[in-house]
């Protein structure tokens, strides 16, 4: 298989030969040219097209921003961010999401060099990731959603002062949580869902939740995002949202027409408590590589809720979340993934297919509605 073909943005000389550097370590990944900004970058692309770019946001003479949303009007390309892990960057990064990038990797302020050497994996995994991006799909949601956010932040998929040798291990749920019980918790009035979702799946819970009612079930999400980066993004959904929309704080109570994200960094796992069901944020070590992971929600939810809930897995890179769901399914829950048709990513749902863990397979734009009958005491 051809390799893929990287563009590398970024007025940074060190960010251009270590990235560079780490890209290249990877057979399947070939740099095509390490650039200063947009400027040099279109110079550069009138030659050879790249299948991804790697972009910075702040550089001189035209901002990544600008340059992204000239890529996405002319010729719709997965990109991903390298942005500076800051308050005011992530909100940054979500406009960067809004106007079409597919990943971000972010990177300090000081100790760069070191950072982006032991954040080999990361970037490796964010190109391979947004190679895997269907573009039409891309476009599509773009003009469906008037530039809705399409991408997903990476960074929580490893811990910065862990070595490589523990990162290369892959931890499943079992690392946080017990397995569920064999017997099914009894049903009550309370009804739930929860969601799990990575790459391409800022733009997917944008269209889902928008459409959602403010009577609709209390809703627990996990998006693969570092910490700084949740907070800004619950609070945009909750700003174009009818139902109430934040980053889940621990001990929070799930209640109708709420919408609870997991925080970046920490996992997110629902307790029953009497017949309701509460946040709790927990650290712990990486499930699938990912903190939050949606293996680690989904078996939560199959423990303490069973059939009172309804599982709902969409587009994403990988496989987090598949076991999880199948879980949900044996424990009494009907379980929901998202179609190949309407994925920007068909990972997650497709491994999840795959195990036999969705009892339905639907379009993005029949998701909202499923959670609606759902919480109207429907299938």
């Amino acid at each position: 298989m051809k390799p893929i073909q990287v563009l590398i943005v970024d007025d940074s000389a060190v960010v251009r030969q270590v990235v560079t550097e780490q890209l290249q370590s990877d057979p399947a990944i070939h740099v095509i040219a390490a650039v200063a900004d947009p400027l040099f970058a279109m110079a550069r692309m009138k030659t050879q097209w790249p299948d991804v770019i790697v972009l910075d946001v702040e550089m001189p003479r035209m901002d990544g921003l600008t340059f992204l949303r000239k890529i996405m009007a002319e010729r719709p390309t997965p990109v991903v961010i390298c942005s500076t892990l800051t308050e005011r960057n992530a909100v940054t990064t979500l406009e960067a999401l809004a106007a079409g990038a597919v990943g971000i990797v972010t990177k300090p302020k000081v100790g760069l060099k070191r950072f982006l050497e032991d954040a080999t994996a990361d970037l490796i995994s964010a190109v391979k990731s947004a190679r895997e991006v269907n573009v039409g799909n891309l476009k599509s949601s773009l003009a469906g959603a008037g530039g809705a956010q399409v991408g997903a932040v990476r960074g929580s998929a490893r811990a910065r002062d862990m070595p490589a040798a523990v990162v290369a291990r892959k931890l499943n749920a079992d690392a946080v949580t017990a397995p569920p019980p064999l017997t099914a918790m009894k049903q009550t009035t309370e009804r739930i869902v929860a969601v799990g979702t990575s790459t391409g799946g800022t733009q997917a819970l944008e269209r889902v939740l928008t459409a959602l009612p403010r009577d609709c079930p209390g809703i627990a999400v996990v998006q693969h995002m570092p910490e700084k980066f949740t907070a800004a993004f619950a609070s945009r959904l909750n700003s174009i949202c009818d139902v109430e929309v934040r980053e889940a704080v621990h001990g929070d109570r799930l209640l109708p027409g709420q919408v609870f994200i997991a925080p970046g960094g920490k996992h997110f796992m629902l307790r029953r408590g009497g017949a309701y069901y509460y946040a709790e944020v927990v650290d712990g070590p990486l499930v699938n590589r990912h903190r939050p992971s949606v293996d680690v929600l989904f078996r939560s939810v199959a423990k303490c809720a069973g059939p009172n809930a309804l599982g709902v897995i969409m587009t994403g890179m990988g496989d987090d979340g598949a076991r999880g769901l199948l879980e949900m399914r044996q424990s009494g829950a009907p379980t929901v993934a998202q179609d190949e048709a309407s994925c920007v990513v068909f990972g997650m749902p497709k491994e999840a297919i795959r195990l036999s863990a969705a009892d339905r397979v639907m379009p993005l734009g029949h998701i909202a509605q499923a959670l609606m009958n759902w919480g109207a005491g429907g299938p």
